[in-house]
């Protein structure tokens, strides 16, 4: 049986999977185990008590990206008005995408290893994406026939066309398109 983390455990794990993300991201799958504790500010056992293998902490970590993005939705939703949501939300799946690309050679390890990381993102996006577009129409501010499924699928183009930072203002004009074109007729 597992007994719950100590609150100082939870909080070097948790601290772990941040820096670990942004890290996979930023350099690859090379960088050490070692440096990820170091920048964690833990040793490197701590990380292996919490992550036995480095396949375990970069699914670890792309789970907390993907469960950050889609818990985003309903936070969004009690926050601002359901069409500013929306819109917010594309915001935030653009950066998502731009973490999970940098992970994409950890993730394909893991998935070599025989993980798969992805088992429940396609499940958990439509929750997300479902959430915001039926509070809009509820709101009368986007259409009532748009599918989840088109509305990722949009996004995941503009991910693909827009990889590099420096191209985040063609994003943005992108993610404004596809707004435009859900909004209420």
């Amino acid at each position: 049986m597992n007994r719950p983390l100590r609150a100082d455990a939870q909080r070097n794990r948790e601290r772990l999977l941040e820096v670990a993300a942004q890290a996979f991201a930023h350099d690859g799958p090379q960088i050490s185990l070692d440096a990820v504790a170091k920048q964690a500010g833990v040793g490197i056992g701590t990380l292996y008590r919490h992550f036995p293998t480095r396949e375990a902490l970069v699914e670890a970590a792309y789970r907390k990206e993907l469960a950050r993005l889609c818990d985003a939705a309903p936070a969004l939703l009690e926050t601002m008005p359901p069409d500013r949501a929306v819109r917010a939300w594309m915001d935030l799946f653009v950066e998502y995408m731009t973490t999970k690309r940098g992970m994409a050679d950890a993730l394909r390890a893991v998935i070599a290893s025989g993980g798969n990381p992805f088992a429940q993102s396609r499940d958990r996006l439509i929750e997300a994406v479902t959430t915001l577009l039926t509070a809009a129409a509820d709101a009368g501010s986007v259409r009532t026939d748009v599918r989840p499924e088109d509305v990722l699928a949009g996004l995941g183009g503009i991910s693909l066309a827009t990889p590099d930072p420096a191209q985040a203002d063609q994003a943005a004009r992108l993610l404004d398109l596809l707004m435009d074109g859900l909004r209420h007729r």
